[in-house]
Parts: structure tokens; C-alpha cells; sequence
């Protein structure tokens, strides 16, 4: 079975949400890419998630936003747009928190669900998984997955051992 047919079946997207929202980013030309752990799927043995995360470049949101028209519902946060649609438990989250904006100009293109997408260079996709896992408002079930994620990237990519800081380290289990 090939990665999107999968990926739709396990999100049960009859919707075709991830399908129209890579429509609107394409046709926008917008500046993004993958982040999280479709990100680190893209380096390291990948593993099943609802969630598609992106980064937006700066100002994208405010020029994109319009164009994801229903079906496709919108709910803003403090740091992120949330797009979702009737029929599929796909969750695509659109991250503008300022620490990501610099993130797609840095992107290379990898598959990512059966899709050739921007994803976050492997030192961002770090970064953005320490972050994640030293955010204190974070349920400690996300930091756990997001420790995890880091140990999936050491895996295959020791070398990024000496850009985590020793807190970081310390909670790893190895």
C-alpha cells in the first residue's frame, strides 16, 4: 500500500483535507514546511500520526488564511491555525509561533506521506523538538512523545547529540 493511501486510511480523510490544504499551499506558492513528527518520520523510522505540522514563513498566515474556504474549518490559537474538516480525523496544524518562521527557508524537499514536501532541515526538526519537550505548559504525554522523537533522530543521526542541551540529554533513556 502506498504512504498517502495509507496515511488517508488511517486518518479516515474522506475529506481529501490533506489533498485540498496542499492545493491551497501550492497554488499560494506559500513559504512553509513539515515540522514535528512527520518532519522527524521524514529522517528517522517513520511512525503513524493524525497530525500533519507545518511552519509558516512570516506574514504567510495572514495571506493564506482566506483561501482555505469550507469545507475545511479554521480554528485559531495563541501560536498556531488549526485546520480540520467533516469526514476526516486528519489534524493539520499551521505553526506561527515566531521561533519557526525562518524554518522554510532552510527546508529541503523529502516524502513525506506519499508527498514530495518542504520538510524542516534535520537541525530544525530538532530544534523544534526540544522545544517542545522543554515547554512546561505541554502535557507531559506530548513532552514524553516529543523525547521519544528526539531519541528516533539520535538513532539514525548521532551526530546531532552535541546540539541538545544536557537537560535534555539527562532525560533520555539510552
Amino acid at each position: 500500500m502506498q504512504a498517502a493511501t495509507f496515511w488517508r486510511t488511517v486518518t479516515m480523510d474522506h475529506a481529501d483535507l490533506l489533498e485540498r490544504a496542499l492545493q491551497v499551499l501550492a497554488e499560494a506558492g506559500a513559504r512553509y514546511c513539515v515540522i514535528d513528527g512527520q518532519a522527524v518520520n521524514a529522517y528517522a523510522e517513520p511512525v503513524v500520526s493524525l497530525d500533519l505540522d507545518l511552519a509558516l514563513a512570516r506574514g504567510e498566515i495572514e495571506r493564506i488564511g482566506p483561501m482555505f474556504g469550507p469545507p475545511i474549518r479554521i480554528e485559531r490559537f495563541q501560536h498556531s491555525v488549526n485546520l480540520s474538516a467533516p469526514n476526516s480525523d486528519l489534524r493539520i496544524q499551521l505553526q506561527i509561533d515566531p521561533r519557526y518562521h525562518d524554518f522554510p527557508a532552510r527546508a529541503e524537499v523529502r516524502e513525506v506521506l506519499g508527498h514530495q514536501l518542504p520538510v524542516a532541515s534535520l537541525e530544525d526538526v530538532l530544534r523544534g523538538k526540544v522545544w517542545a519537550a522543554l515547554d512546561p505548559s505541554r502535557r507531559a504525554s506530548k513532552r514524553q512523545k516529543d523525547l521519544a522523537d528526539i531519541a528516533r533522530l539520535l538513532e539514525g543521526h548521532p551526530e546531532l547529540r552535541e546540539l541538545l542541551p544536557q537537560s535534555i540529554l539527562q532525560l533520555l533513556i539510552e
